[in-house]
């Protein structure tokens, strides 16, 4: 998963980044609340750990920002050197779905984390298979196939169609993409992620056929996109039209 870090202290910042990344997650850190505001009005990320304090805003603005644009499925963590029973309330008035104070043991994060992450993407962490149309994933032997027919993906081609099947109807940047699928943040523009993407599209098929789009969404990323849940979408819009 990718995690966006808001922490002031460096020291802190550090140790949160360290405990997540040991855990398999890519993480953007700041300390600055602004500048992570707008890397994330062009990014997208799976979950916010986010101090109480800032340099400019603090967490609690950020907070407020962001539930306005992705909604209350983006689980967030107050991780704070401030422990008052007002701060804790406010945080979970304003949409946080957990609060820990540091210093925390790195244990109790990896818990806290995980199962804030848990409860918002429980296919990715009940299932050993993902289930799409025509398209089955073994998540645990890393095995794609279509029709039951195994498809043959390297490995990167591999960890891009779990990205896109895990996430169908949700737009990835295309740094988050780079770090899930790489492993490493996006530092300039690259021309990698739309030939791998271009590539996957003929090896798997992914086509009208079989019931999926994978849409360029213009300077952002990329959409794996259900059209029967899109053509039931415009059936539902156009029967409310009908009626009313």
């Amino acid at each position: 998963m990718r995690i966006a870090i808001l922490q002031r202290d460096a020291d802190h910042r550090q140790q949160l980044e360290r405990v997540l990344t040991q855990c398999g997650h890519a993480c953007v850190a700041s300390s600055d609340a602004l500048l992570l505001a707008r890397t994330l009005a062009a990014s997208t990320v799976d979950m916010l750990l986010l101090d109480w304090q800032g340099s400019q805003i603090a967490g609690a603005e950020l907070l407020r920002t962001l539930r306005a644009v992705n909604g209350s499925q983006l689980p967030v963590l107050f991780v704070s050197e401030d422990a008052s029973d007002e701060n804790v309330v406010r945080a979970f008035s304003i949409g946080a779905d957990d609060y820990v104070c540091l210093p925390v043991c790195p244990s109790v994060l990896r818990a806290r984390v995980n199962a804030l992450l848990r409860r918002a993407f429980p296919d990715r962490f009940e299932n050993l298979t993902i289930d799409a149309g025509p398209y089955r994933f073994d998540l645990r032997h890393q095995a794609v196939s279509v029709h039951g027919k195994p498809v043959l993906l390297s490995t990167t081609q591999y960890r891009l169609a779990a990205l896109f099947f895990s996430n169908i109807g949700r737009m990835l940047s295309r740094d988050h993409i780079y770090a899930m699928v790489w492993g490493r943040e996006l530092q300039t523009l690259t021309r990698t992620i739309d030939s791998h993407v271009s590539r996957l599209r003929l090896v798997l098929e992914i086509d009208t056929p079989n019931g999926f789009r994978l849409q360029p969404v213009y300077k952002s990323g990329y959409r794996l996109l259900c059209l029967q849940d899109e053509s039931e979408a415009l059936a539902a819009e156009g029967a409310g039209l009908e009626s009313a």
